[in-house]
């Protein structure tokens, strides 16, 4: 219970905060996956789903939502599964 109005707008602030990077979270995750499953089935399309995937992983660091060393283990291992 926020005892200052101060507390209630910083409340109010973190939830639409909360919301805007779990949107975010979920579609690196979700561009992640197909960009995996692209790789895996070995398609055209592979490569352009690892752009859009590394893509959104920076995207997501310069909003603040991963942390650089984060996001780049996820390239690098999403580097890695189309190398090999």
């Amino acid at each position: 219970m926020a005892h200052t109005k101060s507390q209630e707008k910083r409340n109010r602030q973190n939830k639409v905060q909360a919301a805007r990077n779990k949107s975010i979270r979920s579609e690196v995750k979700t561009r992640v996956k197909n960009a995996s499953a692209a790789v895996e089935e070995g398609g055209g399309g592979a490569d352009e789903a690892l752009r859009l995937a590394q893509k959104r992983i920076d995207q997501a660091v310069a909003k603040g939502v991963l942390k650089k060393n984060t996001a780049a283990r996820r390239k690098r291992s999403l580097a890695r599964k189309a190398a090999g």
